[in-house]
C-alpha cells in the first residue's frame, strides 16, 4: 500500500475533522520514517492549502490543474488518491488559516524561518500564476498565510518578485537586496540562494524530487535576476 493510500484511508476512516485527521495521519503513519515524514508534510501542506486557495478564489482553472500536476509529477495510480485528499480538504469546515496554523507546525516542527514553508508558498504562487494572473483575493490568502507561517514581509515580498511583474520587475527584489547594496555584498546573496536550491539541500529540507520543476523554474529567476544587475553594474 503506498503512503497516499494509507493516508487517505487513514482520513476517510476518522471521525474527526479533515485538518486534524491529516496532521495525526501524519504524524503516526510515518512516524518511523523522519525522511518520508517530512516529504509527506510538505506535500500534503501544499495540496491542502492549494485546495483551500481555490475555495478562497472561487474557482479552479485548467492551468492551476495542469500546474498542480506539473509540480507533483504524481504517478498515474496515485492521482485518484491525491485528488480524493485535495476534495476532503476543500470541502472541510475548517477556514484556511487553521489548516495554515496546523501545517506550519507539522512542517517546520517548532524551527523560526523554515525553508520548507518558504517552499509551500512559492508552490502555491506556482500554481496561482498558471492561469496568466496572480488574483487578488490569491495574494490576499498567500499573504496571510505567509504570515501565519512566520515569514518575514521581505521575504515574502521577494518571493512575490520572482511570481509576479510588479510594474518595473525588479531584480533586486528578487534577490531580496537593496539598489544600494555593493556588489559584493549581491554576489554574496545570489551564492547563498544557488546553495539553498541546490537539489541536495531541498531533498535534506523534505521537498520531494517531484516538486523539483518549480524550484527549477525559481532558479531560472534567480538566475537570471542576478546577470541583470551584473549587466547593469558593469556597464556603470
Amino acid at each position: 500500500m503506498s503512503f497516499w493510500e494509507k493516508l487517505v484511508n487513514f482520513v476517510s476512516q476518522s471521525a474527526g475533522t479533515v485538518l486534524t485527521s491529516v496532521v495525526e495521519a501524519v504524524r503516526t503513519l510515518f512516524e518511523g520514517d523522519p525522511e518520508t515524514r517530512r516529504q509527506v508534510a510538505f506535500s500534503v501542506s501544499l495540496i491542502a492549502l492549494s485546495a483551500k486557495m481555490a475555495k478562497a478564489d472561487g474557482f479552479v482553472t485548467i492551468e492551476e490543474v495542469n500546474a498542480f500536476h506539473e509540480i507533483f509529477e504524481i504517478p498515474e495510480g496515485e492521482r485518484q488518491n491525491v485528488a480524493r485528499l485535495y476534495n476532503l480538504a476543500r470541502q472541510d469546515i475548517a477556514g484556511y488559516e487553521a489548516y495554515a496554523g496546523k501545517l506550519k507546525n507539522l512542517c517546520a516542527e517548532g524551527d523560526e524561518g523554515c525553508p520548507l514553508l518558504e517552499e509551500i508558498i512559492d508552490g502555491l504562487f506556482h500554481i496561482a500564476k498558471a492561469d496568466g494572473t496572480v488574483h487578488e483575493k490569491e495574494l490576499a490568502f498567500l499573504a496571510r498565510v505567509a504570515e501565519i507561517f512566520g515569514i518575514s514581509e521581505g521575504r515574502f515580498t521577494a518571493i512575490c518578485a520572482r511570481h509576479m511583474d510588479m510594474g518595473d520587475r525588479d531584480p533586486y527584489g528578487i534577490l531580496g537586496v537593496s539598489r544600494s547594496d555593493d556588489f559584493k555584498t549581491i554576489r554574496t546573496r545570489y551564492r547563498a540562494l544557488v546553495a539553498e536550491n541546490h537539489p541536495d539541500r531541498l531533498i535534506a529540507r523534505g521537498v520531494p524530487k517531484e516538486f523539483h520543476a518549480a524550484a527549477n523554474d525559481r532558479m531560472a529567476r534567480i538566475n537570471a535576476a542576478f546577470e541583470e544587475i551584473e549587466r547593469e553594474r558593469k556597464a556603470a
